[in-house]
């Protein structure tokens, strides 16, 4: 993978891990049309550093919440904050379940199987599309929410399914406002991605040995700065409702990778 690769690459992630129009299955798309056949092998290294840069762009988008909820924590009262760390843990145990068990066969779904990333994108456009016409209200996310929505972010797993799309569409029709189901949705998945690379340094499936630390680097940076952008923006989309553009681009893009898939 050379160093103008990895930056397409990053700044797709960036985007995409916020926009709800799934990061992993535009991943999959990227590398499908870039055709390196170096990518597959530096799969899971890249994959990994590239959701941590994003991870990254979370904490400083939502650096004074995450410090209100860890004074919350330290001061040992259950306020809302408190209740909020647990609202994140119990949204956990879904994906955190699925990706002990079936680790393995989701690693072989992202080898550029663009048929199923085409499929899963026209079931987010779906999601997104009946989320847009929910209506907001300001209902906060509950713990048998908090546990559904965690559900959502299991199944989002899938390449093609947004993490980000199925999340918040799951709490908008739950009936949770809209605003709190976006900053519940972003921060949920900070302890899934910092646990998987913490779980994968200890395991000793990540290493630099062999790999262009410089192209991995700039896809870093790269997905880290389009984070940012990205998670600032779909705040603002998401309290203007305008959930029903990223249905339709989805709807398109999901065609197109069904089609191109059929075709080849």
């Amino acid at each position: 993978m050379d160093i103008i690769d990895s930056i397409i690459l990053g700044i797709i992630q960036g985007l995409t891990e916020f926009l709800p129009v799934s990061s992993s299955g535009h991943l999959e798309l990227g590398k499908a049309i870039l055709g390196d056949q170096s990518v597959p092998q530096e799969s899971l290294l890249f994959t990994v550093l590239l959701h941590f840069a994003t991870a990254l762009s979370t904490l400083v988008i939502f650096r004074k919440d995450i410090l209100e909820i860890l004074k919350s924590l330290f001061s040992f009262s259950w306020n809302e904050d408190t209740q909020f760390i647990f609202k994140i843990a119990l949204s956990m145990i879904p994906a955190v379940i699925v990706g002990l068990l079936f680790e393995e066969q989701l690693e072989q779904l992202f080898g550029g199987s663009i048929l199923l990333v085409g499929c899963m994108l026209l079931i987010t456009a779906i999601l997104l599309f009946l989320a847009d016409k929910a209506k907001d209200t300001n209902k906060p996310v509950t713990f048998k929410n908090a546990f559904i929505i965690g559900i959502s972010q299991a199944i989002a797993m899938l390449p093609g399914i947004s993490r980000s799309g199925a999340t918040i569409s799951t709490s908008v029709l739950l009936g949770n406002d809209k605003t709190k189901a976006a900053r519940f949705s972003f921060l949920m998945v900070i302890p899934l991605i910092f646990g998987k690379i913490a779980k994968d340094i200890i395991g000793g499936d990540l290493s630099l040995e062999g790999h262009n630390t410089v192209a991995l680097s700039a896809g870093f940076i790269a997905a880290f700065l389009s984070g940012l952008v990205a998670c600032t923006w779909m705040i603002s989309l998401v309290k203007k409702s305008k959930l029903s553009y990223f249905a339709i681009y989805c709807a398109i893009v999901g065609a197109i990778a069904i089609a191109f898939a059929l075709l080849n």
